[in-house]
């Protein structure tokens, strides 16, 4: 199972809402994947580190598919800038954020461009509450701490609400 992390805080080209554009990216990466994706539910969440930016969407996906991971990676990024997003600085707002957080298990660090399990998903519960959704039963390959009980050892001051785009 490859897990993947969904964001948002922006509009974009698919969506005046970063809802909107979370659920797109979800629809956009079935069909070019061609494959069923598990979703978690939505989330609210504030931005990391704090700043004065707009509130983001986040969510968990989940895929059963054989892709090797930097293919994968080059896929996502893709879909960013398809969607709308300019990396100019680090931890800017975005219309479309997609991080590879797990492949199977597998620990893949030979590659300055992707880091699996994602180095900081331990310490982010807008991936973890998510990620428990998913598989309550996922297992930090690393660390080998379970989604509970890092989500027990997370930093204080992480806002997160479930969300619903029903008014």
């Amino acid at each position: 199972m490859i897990i993947i992390a969904v964001g948002s805080n922006l509009s974009g080209v698919w969506s005046d809402t970063p809802y909107g554009m979370c659920q797109e990216a979800v629809h956009h990466l079935s069909k070019k994947l061609q494959c069923s994706i598990k979703q978690s539910s939505w989330y609210q969440t504030s931005p990391i580190p704090a700043s004065s930016q707009p509130l983001y969407i986040n969510g968990v996906i989940a895929i059963e598919k054989k892709i090797e991971p930097l293919v994968l990676l080059t896929l996502l990024n893709a879909l960013e800038k398809e969607a709308g997003r300019e990396r100019q600085q680090v931890n800017e707002a975005r219309p479309l954020d997609l991080d590879i957080l797990d492949v199977n298990g597998e620990i893949i660090n030979d590659s300055p461009r992707l880091i699996v399990p994602h180095p900081r998903l331990h310490l982010r519960g807008f991936v973890l509450y998510p990620l428990r959704d998913i598989d309550p039963q996922w297992r930090h390959p690393i660390s080998h701490k379970s989604v509970d009980e890092l989500i027990a050892e997370l930093p204080e001051n992480q806002e997160i609400s479930f969300y619903s785009d029903e008014k």
